[in-house]
């Protein structure tokens, strides 16, 4: 038997090591996105919606665009979570904020898809 070291019991959520990296992943892929928007939005041609649409018409590209979408809504919903399990300490208002939190993601997530794939 060991006579060093604490015997403490561990409690918590543990999302860390996986949300800090779902973080930093989904970080990159909106950044990824926003330089191919941006090349080819600077494409050469006519400012308009013909050339705002053609940005977005390929497959590929609304492919893309999807994933970040689903990129930007989960890196908002852990950083919005993080903040309302950190501040909120009344488990009705956090458990509340936090449902309003998940609807709202999904309804803007879920208008930018069909916006998207009016297109």
């Amino acid at each position: 038997m060991s006579t060093f070291g604490s015997k403490r019991l561990v409690v918590g959520a543990h999302y860390g090591l996986r949300d800090w990296l779902a973080q930093r992943i989904t970080a990159v892929l909106m950044a990824l996105f926003t330089i191919v928007v941006l090349v080819r939005f600077l494409m050469p041609g006519e400012l308009g919606y013909d050339h705002w649409y053609g940005v977005f018409a390929p497959q590929w590209m609304k492919v893309l665009t999807f994933v970040a979408i689903l990129a930007l809504t989960y890196h908002a919903w852990v950083g919005v979570r993080d903040i309302w399990m950190d501040y909120i300490k009344p488990v009705g208002i956090r458990l509340a904020l936090q449902v309003f939190s998940i609807v709202w993601l999904l309804g803007c997530a879920g208008w930018a898809i069909q916006v998207l794939w009016r297109l």
